[in-house]
Order: C-alpha cells, then structure tokens, then sequence
C-alpha cells in the first residue's frame, strides 16, 4: 500500500498494522512510518509506549526520521524523553538517537542523562549531541573523551573535530 497505493489508503492500512494484536506486524507498521504521509504522531507514540520492546525500539527511530511541526513535534519529543529511560537499553539507544536527529531543545536533558547509561547508549548519545550547544554539551563531549568504551571516546573526537566549514 505505501509503494503503490493512494496516500489515504496506505494511511488507513498503517494505521490498521500499528493496531494489530502481532508485535511483528505493529513493527512493520513503525519501519513504514517514516514513509506515510504525516503519520499519526499520537499511534506513533503509543507504539514507542509498547510493551514489546522491537516493537518500542524501532518506533523510537522511527520519530526520529519524520518530519514533525508544532504540538505534535513537542509531544514527540516528550515520548522520547520517556523511552529514553526505558528498561531496555535498545529502546533507550533508538530514543536517544530520534532526539538527536530531531534536534529539539527539550529533548537534551535526556540526551545528555544518556551519555551516561551503558556504552552502547552512550555512544549513541554523544553522536546525538551534534545538534547541540552549549556548556553542558561541551562538558559532556569533554566527559566522553576518556569515557572507558573506545567507540564513545571516538564518536566525542570526531563531533569536536567536525566543523560546519569541513563539510
């Protein structure tokens, strides 16, 4: 439906997957959002609440690839925040990730609480600061350049040695 379909009917079979009993086709219908028409940023959020955590990881990626305007960018960026604390550490990755790539102010509390979660989110996390400024984004580029996992000390140099200019 979304490849070939009309743009109101892949809306209502996605919508209709993001409310299927099956976790697998509830993920299916998170990988697609990014490619429907303005999705429903309240069904994309409840998918980030569910209780399947593949289901809630790549619906937290998924917020971060669509484009969102206005209140429902804000109530996005407040679901983020919340999965950026979830139990499971690929949830919190994907969340940490889609506040990146969102770039939203309200969203690097969270951002920053990341980087110093477990390597994998921390990673993350630092790479999720590009948007950012500011002291604590320094403090924290600074913290993650003898941060003990290699990858995070690497992703802070690359971020500080990146300039819009090198581009």
């Amino acid at each position: 439906m979304v490849r070939n379909g009309t743009r109101r009917d892949a809306r209502r079979a996605w919508s209709r997957a993001a409310r299927d009993s099956t976790p697998a086709v509830r993920r299916r219908a998170t990988e697609l959002a990014p490619q429907i028409a303005t999705p429903s940023a309240r069904t994309l959020i409840a998918l980030v609440r569910d209780p399947d955590p593949l289901v809630a990881e790549s619906a937290a990626f998924a917020c971060g690839e669509v484009t969102w305007e206005g209140n429902r960018r804000a109530l996005v960026v407040r679901a983020l925040d919340v999965a950026a604390r979830h139990d499971d550490a690929l949830v919190r990755e994907s969340a940490v990730a889609a506040l990146g790539s969102l770039g939203d102010p309200a969203g690097l509390p969270a951002v920053l609480a990341a980087c110093a979660d477990q390597p994998s989110v921390r990673r993350r996390a630092v790479l999720a600061l590009a948007p950012f400024d500011g002291p604590e984004v320094d403090a924290a580029l600074a913290t993650a350049l003898t941060d003990s996992d290699w990858q995070t000390r690497q992703a802070a140099e690359d971020l500080l040695a990146w300039t819009p200019d090198a581009d």
